[in-house]
């Protein structure tokens, strides 16, 4: 194991921490009985303490016990934007024995009955703007009961923040059979099942989108997802019962541990947001006081550039944390302007449901994955030769770790392959290509699967991305292989144009010349208004790529 992390180790923080011997229920439970009165949620100035959020839960988890009759290790499926009724359904379902399946909210209809279907989903809570996508797989499938829920039912009608539409909406009836609206669950007087679940059961299945097919589930259990709670508590720890804000989508696995579990983890209030809005943010900062907001990049970077963030309050604030992309430094500069406060990024995967590396505290390094946390062992491999490799080699980041998955649901094969067994110990292999420098921080190259092969140069996207950012004209870039019948691979850049007169193409090849290795220099540049992301802002470089292996337009 690595120990050169260890000179920038968080002050007074243990190298190690104890495993939780709760469930992922218990810990809400407990901070429920220590602070009853205490605000668990603030949405859109409507306040739910946790004494009133336990009641809810409980409620549920009756529900889905005695009248659905879900049984222990059964799955439901989670399908709606931030809401309070995503958190009292996450608990509800581990209350009642069951295991939670977060759907992001952009899947449609095609993508939903894969994941039912592979999960065996026995129900679904559904934002009711997505209930049309669900309800179809009430035939046909091991779907018995969809509940639709209605974000606008927990806002205050006295707030006077500007609310994304589908908070406006009213409430809608569907009048069809073994659909239950949610307040009809939780007022049916049900009994909380007296279900026992320890650290080796099962607690949630998020998917992850993977190199090639469809979306494979990463089982978690209460010990892997308890291991990331843990974590974030402890790595850099914020005042007891402090505000936090959540913009992060709770489908997604930082938004679910960072902004939800460790905060009701923790006893802290959880200021949520169901749509981002950069206005409403910098006034949930400045009313609440809020102390800790993590983000994606995209965010700070619209954040920052709002006309009116100088206005706000934001002296509150004592930890802000981004993601999702590497931050530029101009921005990270810009919002040290504002906070005072350097951002901390961290590396996660779905596999080990949220981060197995963060940034120190007190000693972050700018667009760098970080170092390994508490009970983390990473290394770096040469993906072909399985060989170690060392400082400053660029190779495949692999991690051993208690919140590494159990692994993939029902495809043994997969889970195999994603394995491979070093000093006595499982590495699970992250397909992400990057090295670790001599104090032991680790920075990101590429994904292995992204590889450009260009006349036998190995090209890696993300790096070229990096340096064409660096270009005043261009607001975004993505960097993708296309076919060339001489070299096997040339370079393409899709390229958002930022001002009013756009460099053109020549122009831009010019100055990639200047800034890079020959090989590496797009050789096509198309030029977009905009390029396509996923749920958690992240461009989705491998969609833009199969269409053009595959000769399709937009």
């Amino acid at each position: 194991m690595q120990d050169r992390h260890f000179k920038v180790w968080p002050k007074g923080r243990p190298l190690e921490l104890p495993a939780l011997k709760t469930s992922v229920f218990e810990n809400f439970v407990m901070s429920a009985g220590r602070t009853p009165e205490h605000p668990a949620i603030i949405y859109y100035d409507a306040v739910l303490t946790y004494q009133e959020l336990l009641q809810q839960v409980l409620d549920l988890a009756g529900y889905l016990s005695e009248y659905l009759g879900l049984q222990k290790g059964e799955r439901v499926l989670l399908y709606m934007q931030n809401c309070p009724q995503f958190i009292i359904a996450y608990y509800g379902i581990l209350g009642a024995g069951g295991v939670v399946v977060p759907v992001n909210p952009m899947c449609r209809s095609g993508e939903i009955e894969h994941i039912a279907g592979d999960t065996g989903a026995v129900a679904a809570v559904v934002g009711q703007e997505l209930a049309e996508h669900v309800l179809p797989l009430l035939d046909g499938s091991d779907l018995r009961t969809v509940i639709p829920v209605n974000y606008g039912d927990y806002r205050s009608p006295e707030t006077d923040l500007e609310l994304p539409d589908e908070v406006l909406e009213v409430r809608k009836s569907f009048q069809m059979p073994h659909v239950v609206g949610w307040w009809d669950a939780l007022n049916a007087a049900a009994e909380r099942p007296n279900v026992a679940s320890g650290p080796d059961d099962w607690c949630v299945i998020p998917y992850s989108s993977g190199t090639t097919g469809q979306p494979k589930g990463c089982l978690h259990t209460n010990a892997t997802v308890n291991a990331v709670i843990n974590g974030y508590a402890n790595w850099n720890p914020i005042p007891p019962n402090a505000p936090i804000l959540a913009t992060l989508p709770f489908f997604h696995v930082t938004g679910m541990q960072n902004s939800m579990n460790t905060p009701l983890f923790t006893g802290a209030t959880i200021v949520m947001m169901t749509r981002w809005n950069r206005e409403v943010a910098a006034t949930l900062i400045s009313r609440y006081r809020v102390a800790q907001w993590r983000a994606i990049t995209t965010m700070i970077i619209d954040f920052i550039s709002s006309p009116n963030v100088e206005a706000y309050d934001l002296s509150s604030l004592i930890s802000v944390g981004g993601g999702g992309a590497q931050l530029p430094f101009a921005v990270a500069e810009k919002l040290g302007e504002l906070t005072g406060l350097k951002v901390t990024e961290g590396y996660g995967l779905t596999e080990t449901i949220a981060p197995s590396h963060m940034n120190p505290p007190d000693a972050p390094k700018l667009q760098c994955l970080g170092i390994p946390i508490f009970g983390v062992d990473s290394r770096v491999i040469d993906p072909e030769t399985l060989e170690e490799l060392d400082v400053n080699q660029t190779g495949e980041i692999i991690t051993h770790g208690p919140q590494v998955f159990v692994g993939y649901w029902q495809n043994e094969e997969a889970t195999r392959e994603a394995f491979i067994e070093i000093d006595g110990k499982p590495f699970f292999r992250t397909g992400d290509l990057g090295y670790y420098d001599e104090d032991g921080y680790f920075f990101y190259a590429d994904r292995l699967k992204r590889m450009i092969n260009v006349s036998g140069f190995k090209v890696w996207p993300a790096e070229v991305e990096a340096m064409m950012h660096k270009h005043p004209g261009i607001r975004e870039a993505c960097v993708i292989a296309s076919r060339d019948a001489r070299k096997g691979e040339t370079v393409k850049a899709l390229v958002v144009a930022s001002g009013s007169v756009p460099p053109t193409a020549s122009e831009l090849e010019t100055w990639c010349r200047e800034q890079m290795a020959a090989y590496k220099v797009p050789r096509i540049y198309e030029f977009r208004d905009h390029l396509p992301r996923s749920g958690s802002g992240k461009v989705q470089w491998r969609e833009l790529q199969e269409r053009e292996l595959h000769g399709e337009g937009d």
